[in-house]
């Protein structure tokens, strides 16, 4: 009775996705340019992980909410990129409708998750510069613990809402999917039911989310560098750049991507642009993640140093 049910909310068994708006011929160049990048992206966030947890140096708040950002970029990543590598190289272009809301939902759980950690990794950089002696007092280990769970928690009811309430929508004629992936936009452009509760949540609930991680991470700068203004010196400004440089970049990527796509494009913005601008948030910010962490900061090279020596010293007695 159950599985009736679920047929009859929609007589749409699968979706096609279109994909990238690239010729047959250049279409094997942007599988090995977009698989790269999806390895790059899955090493490197994972080697940050790692260093994260070898080294005893690392086990900080900064670092914990860090390693849970990398686990994030890889989940995120690996929620599309997979399924577009696996459609250009067959060519085979559809996906389950189950399939379809399972991507949605997870599409929407970890962009939400990015979302929240930023904020949470800006209130750690305010609590550091701007109070100091009570940095230790403040970011417990059962805060910093708190933070990362109810993150987890609200973004798993984001999602969950939003894909009960695309479920009950019905698709009756068009299969296609003008886009990469199930994004949420498309699907309700899709749909042949009424669409007006959904873009309620999305409106009402949706902004929520969005505006308070994005308040709180203007807010905690704000505060630092009216801090920093309030007793100006070189070193004090040199510090909080390489405290605060390589999180404003994220922020102003993540951000900077995903408005380009669902706040500043309008209706009348050709689709294959905002395609091409998803690939940024989809593929390119993940994967310049590790890069910007890492490259940036004295703490992660010396870890990655000390990996690399024990690794070395490690073959070295072995072959011998």
């Amino acid at each position: 009775m159950s599985s009736m049910r679920w047929e009859n909310q929609s007589s749409v068994s699968e979706f096609l996705l279109l994909g990238l708006p690239i010729h047959p011929e250049q279409q094997g160049l942007f599988f090995a340019l977009f698989l790269g990048m999806y390895l790059t992206t899955v090493l490197g966030n994972l080697l940050i992980i790692l260093l994260i947890r070898l080294d005893s140096r690392l086990h900080t708040p900064m670092y914990f909410f860090l390693s849970h950002l990398a686990f994030t970029d890889v989940s995120f990543s690996s929620v599309t990129v997979p399924k577009l590598l696996w459609n250009m190289q067959t060519n085979h272009k559809s996906i389950p409708y189950a399939g379809c809301l399972s991507q949605a939902y997870f599409f929407l759980l970890f962009a939400c998750l990015d979302n929240f950690l930023l904020a949470v990794m800006a209130y750690d950089r305010y609590v550091a510069i701007c109070q100091p002696l009570h940095y230790t007092t403040i970011m417990r280990q059962e805060l910093c613990v708190s933070l990362v769970a109810g993150s987890w928690l609200l973004s798993s009811l984001h999602s969950l809402l939003h894909t009960l309430l695309l479920a009950r929508l019905s698709f009756c004629g068009d299969n296609t999917i003008p886009h990469l992936f199930c994004d949420l936009p498309t699907l309700l452009n899709l749909s042949c039911s009424d669409i007006s509760l959904n873009e309620l949540a999305i409106f009402i609930e949706g902004g929520i989310l969005i505006l308070l991680p994005l308040s709180g991470i203007l807010g905690s700068y704000i505060r630092i560098w009216t801090t920093v203004l309030r007793d100006p010196s070189a070193k004090k400004f040199l510090k909080v750049l390489s405290t605060c440089g390589s999180h404003l970049l994220v922020v102003s990527l993540y951000y900077g991507t995903i408005g380009e796509v669902y706040f500043f494009s309008s209706s009348s913005t050709p689709n294959n642009k905002k395609v091409i601008a998803s690939v940024m948030y989809m593929i390119i910010t993940p994967m310049l993640n590790p890069f910007i962490y890492s490259l940036r900061n004295r703490d992660m090279k010396r870890a990655l140093e000390t990996v690399a020596n024990r690794a070395r010293f490690l073959m070295s007695n072995h072959s011998i």
